[in-house]
């Protein structure tokens, strides 16, 4: 009997050390929710609103910095369906997205002229970079996209970035939507990494879909891409 129990205890410490890890990254893995849930909650703000902003017809367009972070926060609870719960990184990225409107107001608010050039991605490139500064290495956040549809450098995707893009995100019969996240170096740095697809939407065409080739309203070249079709992802870093 004592021999039996001892075999029982033996096969469920097994069993419990072949479990896989992912329960031990909850807490990682519920921040990088909650962050890339708001950083897309705040880009929305900015990407609802071109129409106010390119008007040349109005002055102050009420996109203050308040006004934005209280948007941001609307969407988050609409996106996440509870509302947000302002740790010190989530406080961190409206502080970042208060500051990047704060810095654009002579530019948004000036009347007389059309189309500013303060597109969802510039945004969002700036909100990232701001973020990434203040958790002073501790977490960084990145847009980016596959290699064929990055236009800007600096948001092209590393080798990591780039394999899950393209061996997950771009597989057919991958669930639409769903993050993937693991432990993975960047640039020889341990991290918990979490990576989030993004697809066109109607509005991401005017300046990312057909016809190919053709320039958009900010002079860049059209990618051709088309509804639903992955286009980007948001990344975030967790470095250990």
């Amino acid at each position: 009997m004592k021999r039996a129990s001892n075999i029982s205890i033996f096969v469920l410490l097994a069993l419990v050390l072949c479990l896989p890890s992912a329960p031990l990254w909850a807490d990682d893995v519920a921040t990088s929710k909650s962050l890339t849930t708001l950083f897309r909650a705040s880009r929305k703000v900015i990407s609802v609103n071109q129409g106010l902003i390119n008007d040349a017809s109005k002055g102050d367009k009420g996109l203050g910095s308040s006004a934005v972070v209280a948007k941001a926060k609307v969407n988050y609870q609409a996106a996440a369906g509870v509302p947000l719960n302002e740790g010190l990184a989530e406080s961190a990225m409206l502080e970042a997205v208060a500051e990047v409107m704060e810095e654009a107001q002579v530019l948004i608010n000036e009347s007389g002229v059309g189309f500013k050039g303060f597109l969802p991605a510039i945004f969002a490139r700036q909100v990232a970079t701001k973020f990434s500064a203040k958790m002073s290495g501790k977490m960084a956040i990145k847009l980016t996209a596959p290699k064929k549809y990055v236009r800007n450098r600096a948001n092209r995707p590393d080798k990591w970035e780039h394999n899950i893009i393209e061996s997950k995100f771009s597989v057919a019969g991958y669930e639409a939507g769903k993050p993937f996240f693991e432990e993975a170096a960047v640039k020889g740095k341990p991290a918990f990494r979490y990576i989030l697809p993004e697809y066109y939407g109607a509005s991401c065409l005017g300046c990312h879909g057909q016809p190919k080739g053709d320039l958009d309203i900010t002079g860049g070249k059209k990618e051709g891409g088309v509804l639903g079709e992955l286009g980007g992802a948001i990344s975030l870093s967790i470095f250990k």
